[in-house]
């Protein structure tokens, strides 16, 4: 498991404080689709200027745009197939609700260390990948999440979080009216459903409102309430399911787009520490660390 500390500067934990301050950090960026959380970090001078890109990882080869992303900035590529590793293990579905699936996925998390071994990388992005994986066990890996993870229930839990455009819907359902993407730090997982969100918040979005198109809340509920069994493979294609994808697509651009470059770029500076469950943030290198809440970055 990672771990760096300063104590000259700060008694806790300064990601990526082992490296000399003049070292850049070498990044990892994992991506599964379309990559366009990627291309933005990718394109981001201020971001470029404070990593070492060395390598774009997909768990996807077959439908992901790696390559292309990878070809237009002078990349190299990891690719390994969930999907046809876990077919070459007699599953037919990538799903962690077995045993049998929990043991492949380790197994093909082990793999994937191993081809990455040669890239001495300090941290990773998780830009729109896929697969949970406990390659968050090896060093930082930050992800983007398309929910407002500052908001908790009664009982201290985070409300919206879950795969996909659950959170979107839930915060819909909650009654919303706008929507905020975070970057946490993901935690290694052992109950896929408790750990999957709740890794140290680093920085959340300026809320976007959300277009509702003239749906009323009280009838998104009742469809919700309509829903039978689990999901269909080709979705539930039903309008709250549609206002939720159109929101998260929206959310994408207004939200991921923004905050992820700014809180990489902050993170490869060594702006951000934690002390217990505290987080630390710094403007700057040599600045010194101040007890923070999560920071709302600007658009």
């Amino acid at each position: 498991m990672y771990s760096a500390k300063d104590s000259n500067v700060f008694d806790g934990d300064i990601f990526l404080g082992d490296l000399p301050p003049e070292q850049k950090p070498n990044l990892a960026i994992f991506l599964s689709g379309t990559g366009s959380n990627a291309e933005k970090m990718l394109e981001d001078a201020a971001l470029r200027n404070s990593v070492n890109v060395v390598v774009l990882v997909t768990d996807a080869p077959e439908k992901s745009r790696a390559q292309e992303i990878a070809a237009q900035h002078d990349l190299p590529v990891v690719a390994l197939s969930i999907r046809e590793f876990y077919r070459q293990h007699g599953l037919n579905t990538i799903s962690l609700a077995t045993e049998a699936g929990r043991l492949v996925r380790e197994e093909w998390t082990d793999t994937l260390r191993k081809m990455l071994e040669n890239y001495q990388i300090d941290f990773a992005v998780l830009a729109g990948f896929e697969p949970l994986s406990n390659i968050t066990r090896d060093y930082p890996c930050l992800n983007v999440h398309p929910g407002d993870l500052t908001k908790l229930d009664s009982s201290g839990n985070r409300c919206y979080v879950g795969l996909h455009s659950r959170p979107v819907e839930k915060a819909i359902l909650s009654g919303e009216k706008s929507l905020r993407s975070s970057v946490i730090i993901a935690r290694p997982f052992t109950d896929a459903s408790k750990d999957m969100d709740n890794g140290l918040l680093l920085g959340i979005s300026q809320p976007m409102a959300i277009d509702f198109g003239g749906l009323e809340l009280e009838d998104l509920k009742n469809i919700y309430a309509a829903r039978q069994g689990k999901k269909p493979a080709g979705g539930w294609q039903d309008e709250l399911e549609k206002l939720a994808l159109r929101s998260q697509n929206a959310l994408k651009i207004c939200g991921d787009h923004q905050i992820l470059p700014k809180v990489v770029c902050d993170f490869a500076r060594r702006c951000f520490a934690v002390k217990g469950s505290q987080l630390y943030y710094r403007a700057n290198p040599d600045a010194e660390f101040a007890p923070s809440d999560a920071r709302e970055y600007p658009q």
